[in-house]
């Protein structure tokens, strides 16, 4: 997995800023503190933390559930932070509590669930016991995949639809090509491309905009495209713009092509330039949402982007400035007191205000847990780029 000393080689001596730094120390203090008061509510690794239910309880979910992997990425993430072996103790036991999710293959959220822990978790410690199963979950991934379609199935369905693709699945492609390179099975680099390529052809608007859901025929040509937690099938769904931005930067990480760096910086530029983004940067859960500005916001999409930014910012370009500044800007907000939670509060997560999904009014204006690990690995890569004379305020 390349992270932040990696993304920290490609920095350009054009980046400069003058904005008031984040204070990483203070931020990952607090994450320590609160996350071990969420070790100490969750002694059964069987019961993973995801978000509070409505009447305040704690919402917690089992190793199939999408959102498996995150707790111990952002323990990862934590011990990255810190060296403490603590957090290296307890990142390993949750994320070996996700170990069997590698034999499934009824979702494609492996990259969630098994990329984010085991994923981190080699990168940081070598673990031997680690890649037989991160080689395991790909396989297993890989078998979502229709060479007619060209395409990874995401849901099994979808209202009438037998083969649903969601903009989500761009973010599966980092676990692939990381198998690519490990196994030497090329099929799993070719399968990401034409994954990339069709998400590309297919979800995206020429305002560079991303439906959420599109669903394919058996020959491959599109179907219907919809939204399942966006307002509107038309609307901008503010995660998901998010999922397209961090997914065709990590295309152009592992390929180098410039048609996905491109495209990165058309989905960032819609997003930035967008009229209904706040001034603090962080969206709307919709940005087409009906009830601006009383609707909602979405501290989970802004996370999501400001990681995307800060590796995005990397690659040069007119814009990387702007790409810097307004991650800085997100991260800003996030740990401010409207955004980031008191010790001890919100069911010990780190971030207040995400939402999940709306239109079926669940987990909405809650933590997630996504929220958390990804505004995590935003404050690594942006403390990583601070160190860097270019990008010293």
């Amino acid at each position: 997995m390349k992270r932040y000393l990696a993304i920290c080689l490609l920095l350009l001596a054009q980046v400069t800023v003058a904005q008031t730094p984040v204070n990483v120390d203070k931020e990952f203090d607090f994450a320590a503190k609160q996350y071990a008061l969420m070790l100490k509510s969750h002694p059964d690794i069987t019961k993973f933390p995801q978000s509070t239910k409505p009447d305040g309880s704690p919402d917690d979910r089992t190793s199939d559930w999408w959102c498996s992997g995150f707790f111990g990425g952002s323990l990862w993430h934590l011990y990255e932070r810190t060296k403490d072996p603590v957090w290296k103790e307890a990142a390993n036991k949750w994320t070996m509590a996700v170990a069997k999710e590698q034999n499934n293959t009824g979702t494609h959220d492996l990259g969630f669930m098994l990329y984010c822990p085991f994923g981190n978790g080699y990168r940081l410690t070598k673990n031997p016991a680690y890649p037989p199963i991160l080689l395991t979950g790909a396989k297993s991934l890989s078998t979502r995949f229709d060479p007619k379609r060209g395409v990874i199935k995401s849901w099994n369905k979808f209202l009438t639809y037998d083969y649903p693709v969601i903009i989500d699945n761009m973010m599966n492609l980092e676990f692939l090509f990381w198998a690519a390179k490990t196994s030497g099975n090329k099929d799993y680099y070719n399968l990401s491309v034409t994954h990339a390529d069709n998400t590309m052809k297919n979800h995206y608007r020429p305002d560079y905009s991303s439906y959420h859901v599109v669903c394919y025929n058996p020959d491959g040509t599109v179907a219907a495209k919809k939204t399942a937690q966006g307002y509107a099938d038309n609307s901008a769904w503010a995660r998901g713009q998010a999922w397209g931005l961090y997914g065709y930067t990590v295309m152009y990480r592992e390929t180098k092509d410039k048609k996905y760096l491109e495209h990165a910086r058309h989905i960032a530029d819609f997003y930035l330039n967008h009229p209904n983004l706040p001034t603090d940067k962080i969206p709307y859960w919709d940005f087409n949402a009906p009830n601006i500005p009383s609707e909602e916001r979405d501290a989970s999409a802004g996370a999501i982007t400001a990681a995307a930014l800060l590796e995005l910012c990397t690659y040069g370009g007119p814009s990387a400035k702007t790409y810097y500044q307004s991650a800085v800007k997100m991260l800003e907000s996030l740990s401010s007191p409207t955004y980031r939670a008191n010790l001890g509060e919100n069911n010990n997560f780190i971030l207040k205000h995400s939402v999940g999904h709306k239109p079926q009014k669940s987990e909405v204006d809650t933590p997630i847990i996504y929220a958390d690990y990804y505004y995590l690995e935003a404050l690594l890569r942006y403390d990583a780029l601070r160190k860097k004379p270019a990008f010293r305020s």
